[in-house]
């Protein structure tokens, strides 16, 4: 038997409990309120759920700054390709494209982000976010770079 096995690929339960045990929550991660909820690798996607905080994303009409509403977007996208990878890389946003629908408010916001394409090169991605009536917020596509963490750490 060789040495250089591959590591047994993890399932969608374990990467689910990673995440929610983790320790090291980025802090954006923590601002936006990120947890998450689905994984499916088979789809390449995930449900996340925001805690959208009213002291700290709300612009003057007391909605949630679309600036915020991109954040949550691309950490939907960001987190379906570390998924698609099976935990093996991140893939940094190249470009982002995002439709608002309805304004969001601040309290709990479900999130859905899905790779579409998991190219050598380029991921292909979508995320949508809908409010507690699960009526859709805004929209977004998006390209990204599989980076595997081994490249990405400085």
């Amino acid at each position: 038997m060789s040495e250089t096995t591959a590591p047994e690929p993890l399932t969608d339960d374990a990467i689910l409990q990673r995440f929610l045990r983790t320790k090291n929550q980025p802090t954006g991660s923590q601002t936006l309120g990120f947890r998450m909820v689905a994984v499916s690798q088979a789809d390449k996607s995930v449900e996340v759920e925001f805690d959208a905080k009213a002291e700290l994303l709300l612009n003057p009409m007391k909605q949630i700054q679309g600036g915020y509403l991109c954040a949550m977007l691309d950490e939907c996208m960001s987190v379906a390709c570390m998924v698609a990878s099976g935990m093996t890389a991140v893939a940094p946003t190249l470009e982002m494209k995002t439709s608002f629908f309805r304004p969001g408010l601040p309290g709990k916001i479900r999130g859905v982000g899905k790779v579409v394409k998991w190219g050598r090169q380029v991921a292909f991605t979508e995320g949508e976010l809908y409010d507690p009536e699960g009526r859709l917020l805004a929209k977004a596509t998006g390209t990204a770079i599989p980076t595997p963490f081994a490249n990405y750490k400085k």
